[in-house]
């Protein structure tokens, strides 16, 4: 019997691993390794809280990755800070630690995390496999169209981890399959993408409503400048969309459960990190 798969958005947890903790941890001879033990510590509560039995999948973004939507649009992501240096070598350590424990990661060249995740989550629904995905990037809600694909964030209460596509409408008003048309209508802060000013999440599930998409909205509902800007939106919605056909190699997954996660204390000790 294939297992569930648990695939695993590497750079969000790092992230949060890294800033996310009280007080920084610190080997013997005071050298950080928040970034690793915080990782290897979140991701074995998450396998025994969220996926026992789960193969777990971890899928990292490539170096130039953005570079496909950044020629689309220059601003994508440029917001964002360069990364601390610790965090970059924590992500070597990361994968060090995978590696040992024989857990099978990603970072495809040219290629975003979100996009590499949602190919291997169309192909592992292909084989009637259930996915969750453990991530807080709102953007996979597009993939929520089918029944046996959930989101999870294990930050929040244990009660509100899970989003499927039913809560989608009632909380946004649109369906999970309009996401890229919502999102390019109000913007995305955390990508730099602009959306139209002066639209918020209101008025574009309002134009959304009853299942519109960008090409069905009357235009006598959308104000001139909103029309003068239409082409970018358009541009927007394409960035947003989740590219679900990324040419990976077909062995990517096993279908087979991950084995018990270790302590993070006895990964750092078996790496020679302590």
């Amino acid at each position: 019997m294939t297992a569930p798969l648990l695939l695993l958005d590497g750079h969000y947890l790092l992230h949060r691993a890294w800033f996310g903790f009280a007080s920084r941890i610190t080997n013997r001879d005071d050298i950080d390794r928040t970034g690793v033990f915080g990782f290897t510590a979140l991701l074995r509560k998450a396998q025994i809280q969220h996926a026992d039995g789960f193969e777990i999948f971890v899928v990292f973004d490539a170096e130039n990755g953005s570079q496909g939507r950044a020629g689309q649009d220059n601003g994508y992501k440029a917001q964002r800070p360069a990364a601390d240096p610790g965090l970059i070598e924590s992500l070597t350590l990361v994968k060090n630690a995978l590696d040992h424990y024989g857990v099978r990661w990603v970072e495809q060249d040219g290629c975003e995390a979100d996009d590499v995740i949602a190919t291997l989550t169309v192909r592992a629904r292909a084989d009637g496999r259930p996915v969750d995905i453990m991530t807080t990037d709102k953007d996979f809600i597009q993939l929520l169209g089918d029944s046996n694909v959930r989101l999870l964030n294990t930050g929040l209460a244990q009660a509100q981890r899970y989003t499927t596509g039913d809560h989608i409408q009632p909380r946004y008003g649109v369906h999970p399959e309009q996401w890229p048309d919502f999102r390019a209508l109000m913007g995305d802060p955390a990508d730099n993408i602009a959306g139209i000013r002066g639209v918020g999440p209101r008025t574009a599930s309002r134009l959304l409503a009853g299942g519109r998409r960008l090409e069905n909205i009357p235009r006598d509902e959308l104000r001139p400048a909103w029309t003068d800007a239409w082409p970018q939106v358009l541009r927007w919605r394409e960035m947003v969309r989740l590219d679900t056909k990324v040419d990976l190699p077909d062995d990517r997954l096993t279908a087979e459960s991950a084995a018990p996660l270790p302590r993070a204390a006895d990964v750092l000790e078996a790496l020679n990190l302590w």
